[in-house]
């Protein structure tokens, strides 16, 4: 049986990892879905079109999942944290209360645009659908500058004892952790989706030869172009994060990159791999420069470092996979330009492609490992150990059994309704609805 500052633990990863999977998903794929509902209006495309019914459909599923999970992780923060959530409300309370606004405008506007298809003129209901996409973006982004906030804590008021007694409602947006971590996500949910897409595109492609048609490629392209294309970035963001979090929080930086001593010319290492000097290079601009390592912080303020550093390289490893992968991508759809094979040709981009559906979630989950686990044995940085926060309640691991067994059967249940989705008919075999009739013929000769 766990004890109980285990079992709280641990029922908050299970909690965040559910949550953050679905939720990257319900942020990205309205992007996705107004970009469909775009085109197939500027080009009088039903296959667009359709893409675009389908994804708003996974969208709402999605979208539903997330409200529920979420509200599960807010209710938990008050079962399981009192003493954190009693401290310091005042500096979490207007995050989550423009959270609250996001959510619910987003929440009108999704009903607007899934129930407005046949309701609406094409140009209002896609006016509908850019709040849907703005919102769930905002909504995100403001649960994670209370996180952000966690790991970089400004903005605090103490009395003459030192004691906290105010927390300010603007410091979790002026954190210096904020403004990486944001990108970060966002980035990432784009990513994610993304690539999520392309892998189902890809694989439906690699399964049944005749799926390499006109919609099944728009499928994969809109995906693939939006995944690949951010993540460049997402390597870039990532390098100033690691440079806030060397400046903010030195012992998770320490952990992160496995540095055990303070020296000069310290080497990069990731994986088996150690580049010498290029640490103190990367940090400083020096390769001869000092970083500081795990002995100069205290034993009790030590995070686990093992757990830090190997989800740290698997979210390093990952990201770098899926560089090489968009350069890849890139390379085969510059030569089907200049008269090569067109990408979908290429059964082992296909592969790379279906394979790398999981790969930016798994980067996602490690990337949180380190910002949740690195941050320990703080709940709130430097300010209250996890241990302070933790309700003197007994018995929490029933409670982690009992929502460790909810969220398995939501997670069967949401995979076999996203599979049903997936596996409808196509634009072939079902009548399209679309208030201008001339997009019909431009449709059945796109489909031919």
């Amino acid at each position: 049986m766990l004890d109980d500052l285990t079992a709280a633990r641990e029922q908050m990863a299970l909690s965040l990892s559910f949550h953050i999977i679905f939720a990257v998903l319900g942020v990205g794929l309205p992007w996705l879905m107004l970009w469909a509902r775009w085109q197939g209006l500027r080009r009088n495309d039903l296959l667009w079109t359709a893409l675009a019914r389908r994804w708003a459909k996974a969208a709402g599923i999605l979208f539903a999942i997330g409200a529920v999970s979420g509200t599960v992780l807010s209710v938990e923060f008050g079962l399981l944290w009192p003493t954190f959530m009693e401290r310091f409300g005042a500096a979490l309370s207007l995050p989550f209360t423009l959270e609250s606004f996001a959510f619910f405008l987003e929440a009108i506007f999704f009903g607007l645009y899934l129930y407005g298809w046949d309701r609406l003129s094409p140009k209002l209901h896609l006016a509908c659908g850019i709040p849907v996409a703005i919102s769930g973006m905002a909504s995100a982004l403001f649960v994670t500058t209370a996180n952000a906030w966690m790991n970089g804590p400004i903005g605090l008021a103490k009395d003459a004892n030192g004691k906290i007694v105010a927390a300010q409602p603007l410091g979790p947006f002026l954190a210096a952790t904020a403004p990486p971590q944001l990108v970060h996500i966002a980035v990432a949910a784009l990513m994610c989706t993304g690539l999520a897409v392309a892998s189902v595109y890809a694989t439906a492609m690699l399964r049944n030869s005749h799926k390499r048609d006109g919609y099944h490629r728009r499928g994969l392209a809109a995906g693939a172009a939006l995944g690949l294309s951010v993540a460049p970035l997402q390597v870039l963001v990532g390098d100033w994060a690691t440079r806030v979090v060397y400046n903010v929080q030195p012992a998770k930086f320490a952990a992160m990159e496995g540095v055990e001593h303070t020296r000069n010319g310290v080497p990069l290492r990731v994986g088996p791999l150690e580049l010498p000097r290029m640490l103190s290079f990367l940090l400083h601009g020096d390769p001869d420069a000092q970083v500081r390592g795990m002995d100069a912080i205290s034993a009790p303020d030590q995070p686990p470092q093992l757990i830090t550093h190997l989800s740290f390289d698997v979210m390093i490893g990952a990201g770098t996979a899926l560089v090489g992968l968009a350069v890849w991508a890139g390379y085969a759809t510059w030569r089907y330009r200049r008269g090569g094979r067109h990408p979908t040709q290429r059964r082992w981009l296909l592969r790379a492609l279906a394979v790398a559906g999981p790969a930016p979630f798994v980067a996602l989950l490690a990337g949180w490992i380190v910002t949740e686990v690195g941050r320990q044995p703080w709940i709130v940085f430097q300010i209250m150990r996890t241990t302070e926060a933790l309700t003197p309640r007994h018995g929490l691991a029933i409670y982690f059994y009992v929502t460790l067994a909810v969220y398995l059967m939501l997670s069967v249940a949401l995979i076999a309704i996203l599979r049903r989705i997936a596996a409808g008919p196509t634009p072939a075999d079902v009548k399209l609805t679309d208030p201008a009739p001339h997009e019909h013929a431009s449709a059945g000769s796109a489909i031919r």
